[in-house]
């Protein structure tokens, strides 16, 4: 493995990022990802078993993020569980799980790009969203240190924000306990589909595996940087989503479009529901530039494989970061941003997001002892967790997810149809 920064070719990323910094990726990527877009949609499908949700979407991502781990340290090279499914599966599952990471993914890009257009602006939300895209891109453009400095700040800045939110709702007059009890509003099906959507605010640790080929030592930062900023991230949303419903119920929280701002008003604490929504744009721009940071670098190494134009493939002579496929994954990602429906996206999302680690849970089965592969039972809960969640998500996001799976298949299908009609 390439070890020391200064023994990089041409075409090859450097090894830059210690642990804090993956760490700090990771949660840029969850903390703005879940807290502010997905608990409010999560509400709404569990009602009062919005927790029960919570623990499960959790169990599936730390089985998925054990898998992970353990894969991403066999293989630190950009493009995660495609590089994992291509290397234990066969080249086929690898191109399907770099298919569905890249194309949900874009579409989590713009679910956070309209978040901080929202909270922002929310008469120009649009606008704003594709402003954001371009200032984050060319963020990731000049270097992946400049990223994770700026995603370093951001955490701080929104952990912050989440700390004042949770104490003042949890010391409030407002606050009653009684309203975490479960109800009648409670059901198997709703908790699988809370499940399914939580489990969109978790997927955050997949840009640690990502950028594998970025981070030094990997085989021991990566083990170390997933579950770390899994377990913070849980806390995380395990206190807010309490916070949330002692002082607004499971109703009021479902119906809410700013959560976190309702609850601090609920509490009686207007002067603090500025602060919150500044925090929540904060944390979605975060959430975006990691984000942005995981799709292109899969991108980078889809092309490097011809599974996409080789051109994307290219690696920029000073700033050692996959320039063409940023640019790409920018605009792209700009276009979604300036049409796309920010809750229809979430559950688009979950879905391909779930079968990409369906994929990854499947790949670390194969891993021997001698391998570092983990205990079976975990890639097996993973696996089956996916696929349950996975098909338990709102109709409308299995139906596309599945139809977009296809597409890609299909497009796989006719590549090596070709190839093979070009060979000898």
């Amino acid at each position: 493995m390439a070890g020391s920064v200064g023994s990089v070719g041409p075409g090859e990323l450097q090894r830059r990022l210690g642990v804090t910094d993956a760490v700090v990726v990771g949660l840029g990527s969850m903390i703005g990802a879940g807290v502010f877009a997905a608990l409010a949609p999560a509400a709404a499908a569990a009602g009062s078993g919005l927790l029960v949700g919570l623990a499960l979407a959790a169990v599936v991502a730390f089985c998925n993020a054990t898998s992970s781990a353990r894969l991403a340290a066999r293989y630190p090279a950009s493009g995660g569980t495609y590089v994992y499914g291509r290397e234990r599966l066969g080249d086929f599952w690898g191109y399907l799980a770099g298919w569905g990471f890249i194309v949900g993914k874009s579409a989590s890009c713009a679910a956070m790009a309209l978040t901080v257009g929202s909270y922002v602006w929310p008469g120009q939300a649009h606008t704003v969203a594709v402003a954001a895209v371009v200032a984050l891109t060319a963020v990731n453009y000049a270097g992946v240190q400049k990223s994770a400095w700026l995603t370093r700040t951001i955490v701080a800045v929104v952990l912050a924000v989440l700390t004042a939110v949770v104490c003042t709702a949890l010391t409030s007059g407002q606050a009653e306990t009684v309203r975490l009890d479960l109800g009648d509003d409670t059901s198997f099906t709703g908790v699988l589909q809370a499940a399914g959507l939580l489990f969109f605010a978790f997927a955050g640790y997949a840009r640690i595996a990502t950028l594998g080929e970025e981070v030094r030592d990997p085989g021991r930062t990566i083990p170390r940087a997933i579950p770390l900023a899994l377990g913070i991230t849980l806390v995380a949303y395990a206190a807010v989503a309490v916070a949330a419903l002692v002082v607004l119920g499971p109703r009021q929280l479902a119906e809410a479009t700013a959560p976190l701002s309702d609850a601090v008003r609920a509490a009686g604490a207007d002067w603090l529901a500025p602060v919150v929504r500044a925090g929540a744009a904060l944390a979605a721009l975060g959430s975006l530039l990691a984000l942005i940071l995981g799709v292109s670098r899969t991108t980078l190494a889809m092309a490097r494989d011809r599974h996409l134009p080789h051109a994307l493939a290219a690696v920029h002579p000073k700033f050692k970061v996959p320039h063409r496929a940023e640019l790409v994954v920018g605009a792209v990602v700009a276009a979604l941003a300036a049409t796309a429906d920010v809750r229809g996206a979430i559950g688009f999302s979950s879905f391909g997001v779930l079968a990409y680690y369906a994929i990854a849970n499947a790949s670390a089965w194969t891993l021997a002892p001698a391998e570092g592969g983990p205990s079976r039972i975990i890639p097996v809960t993973g696996l089956a967790g996916c696929l349950v969640l996975a098909f338990s998500l709102p109709l409308t996001s299995v139906l596309s997810g599945a139809a977009v799976l296809v597409c890609g298949a299909a497009a796989y299908g006719v590549r090596r149809t070709l190839s093979a009609r070009r060979a000898p």
